[in-house]
């Protein structure tokens, strides 16, 4: 589907946008891939580690999903757009709300217009497990994103352009997450890791599986749908034990605008779901409330529909890894420095 198309992936510089780039230069071959994003350092790290000599299709794009004239220029002739750029730091998002609003909903609202205006094809924005019931102002800015990018399918008009969704967990390994930390804690000497709460749980996913849901959402989308990944809990205290089992613990409390547990799918939007089995993995998709009258969101009735009351939580879900697979988990991902 990707071969010989045209792929702009804004945010394109972070942990996700890395593993993605390399996924399409080993298997999707397509003709051109647009790395869109505002940090110039990153822009040149990436560059220096895929240099143009080698990967001719590759280009890097200065610009902030704020400007919607940068956008235009950028998105001129892309087939697909996956939209990875975020401000994600949910206690400093807490003290910048202003600076949320403008990247997370605004900035959402500029890809949406311009990839209407400009032809693009398909648009997959990922989201997060903060999006459900949010209780921090970076989940709602995501909630509103998932709503902007879902009702986008409505101001298309006699043009093609889809826009669906990806949501799921914390990614392993990725910069800024907990497993880097501890490991730099431990690296410098330190005994006592900080835990927030015992109790604490969390869906982890890979950067692989996340790019596999994102492949999966731009080869089956047809307007409107939220994919989610059926993926594994992990108990905070049993991940800290698994990367350092002789050290000991201080509870640190929940940090402003943390859950103890988070959620994939609540109750309420539950009620048309669907679970997708595909090459040994499990999607559930959230059908859109507001019929496009797409035809190809029909195929999705052919699968299941989850009970009623079903929910998709990271403490009632049926799949924990022990502190064995943590181990396991950990030692087969590259974790971001």
């Amino acid at each position: 589907m990707l071969r010989d198309k045209t792929i702009l992936v804004t945010g394109g510089t972070g942990s996700f946008g890395k593993k993605f780039l390399q996924y399409c230069l080993a298997e999707a071959k397509p003709k051109k891939i647009i790395i869109f994003s505002r940090d110039e350092f990153k822009q040149y790290m990436m560059q220096k580690e895929f240099p143009s000599d080698k990967y001719p299709q590759l280009r890097f794009f200065i610009g902030d999903i704020r400007d919607k004239d940068r956008l235009r220029f950028a998105f001129e002739g892309v087939d697909y757009v996956v939209h990875a750029a975020a401000l994600k730091h949910v206690p400093i998002l807490e003290y910048n709300p202003f600076e949320a609003v403008k990247t997370n909903i605004i900035g959402a609202q500029n890809i949406i217009e311009i990839a209407i205006e400009m032809g693009v094809s398909k648009v997959v924005a990922l989201s997060t497990d903060k999006a459900v019931n949010p209780v921090n102002l970076y989940g709602a800015t995501k909630l509103a994103m998932e709503k902007l990018f879902i009702a986008g399918n409505a101001y298309v008009g006699a043009k093609h352009t889809r826009f669906s969704v990806v949501r799921y967990g914390n990614v392993v390994g990725s910069r800024g997450s907990v497993i880097p930390l501890f490991m730099k804690l431990i690296s410098e000497g330190v005994k006592e890791l900080p835990i927030t709460d015992k109790r604490m749980t969390r869906f982890w996913i890979t950067l692989e599986e996340g790019v596999e849901l994102v492949i999966y959402a731009l080869q089956n989308s047809s307007g409107g749908e939220v994919f989610v990944p059926k993926i594994p809990t992990v108990k905070i205290l049993d991940l800290a034990k698994a990367i350092c089992p002789k050290c000991k613990f201080k509870i640190i409390g929940i940090r402003p605008g943390e859950k103890l547990h988070e959620s994939l799918i609540s109750e309420d939007e539950a009620r048309d779901i669907r679970k997708i089995s595909n090459n040994h993995k499990e999607y559930y998709v959230i059908l859109p409330q507001f019929n496009f009258e797409y035809e190809g969101l029909k195929k999705w009735t052919a699968y299941p529909k989850m009970p009623e009351g079903f929910s998709y939580r990271s403490d009632t879900n049926e799949w924990y890894l022990t502190e064995d697979e943590v181990k396991d988990l950990i030692k087969a991902v590259e974790i971001e420095k």
